[in-house]
């Protein structure tokens, strides 16, 4: 046999022999519980951690400091040139006139006094008669004031007489003008003179 199939078979009997010791440890092993063990730790969770590489922060880098810029001069504007016009002189004088002073307004005229008019009446020293109190009415009971009126001259006689308000009842005013017509009157007067003018007189009528 020559030393190359001599190796070779040495290499073949280590591989087998390990193959044997091999199965021998796994049969080992299962026996003991050393392959649950290991399963086990095979089964377990990985636990990974995320390693954060913390970087030093920058330096502190101020920003350049801005350049000065001097301020533009403000814009030249011209003053505007304001031209005043001068009025043209006046005379203190511009016309003489000559005014005639008003007329003295004539004094009020002299109003005469209003005549005094002084109405008449009826003359006590010769009353009338009293009118009488119509039969009829005094039976039927009627009643009423009447407001007679009178044109009385100047001598105090009647010389027209009327009936101004009635009483309601035509007896009764007919009986008071015919018997107060014969009464006598006073003349009324006018600044103290004696003039033809109206009176009014009124009656009543009453049961007693």
């Amino acid at each position: 046999m020559s030393f190359a199939e001599q190796q070779g078979s040495s290499k073949h009997a280590v591989g087998f022999l390990f193959v044997v010791l091999l199965h021998v440890g796994v049969v080992y092993a299962l026996v003991t519980g050393l392959g649950r063990q290991v399963i086990e730790v095979i089964h377990r969770p990985i636990e990974t951690k995320i390693i954060d590489e913390s970087r030093p922060p920058p330096p502190d880098v101020l920003p350049p400091p801005l350049p000065k810029l001097a301020a533009p001069p403000p814009p030249y504007i011209p003053a505007p040139e304001i031209r005043i016009q001068q009025p043209a002189p006046q005379n203190a004088i511009s016309a003489v006139t000559t005014v005639k002073p008003p007329e003295a307004a004539p004094p009020p005229a002299v109003r005469a006094a209003e005549p005094v008019h002084v109405p008449p009446v009826i003359d006590a020293a010769r009353a009338c008669k009293q009118p009488e109190y119509p039969s009829a009415s005094r039976r039927l009971e009627e009643t009423g004031a009447v407001i007679l009126q009178f044109l009385i001259d100047v001598d105090g006689s009647v010389v027209e007489s009327k009936v101004a308000t009635s009483s309601g009842h035509a007896r009764l005013d007919e009986a008071a003008l015919e018997a107060l017509s014969r009464c006598r009157f006073k003349a009324g007067t006018v600044d103290g003179k004696p003039e033809q003018s109206w009176a009014r007189l009124r009656y009543i009528w009453k049961l007693e």
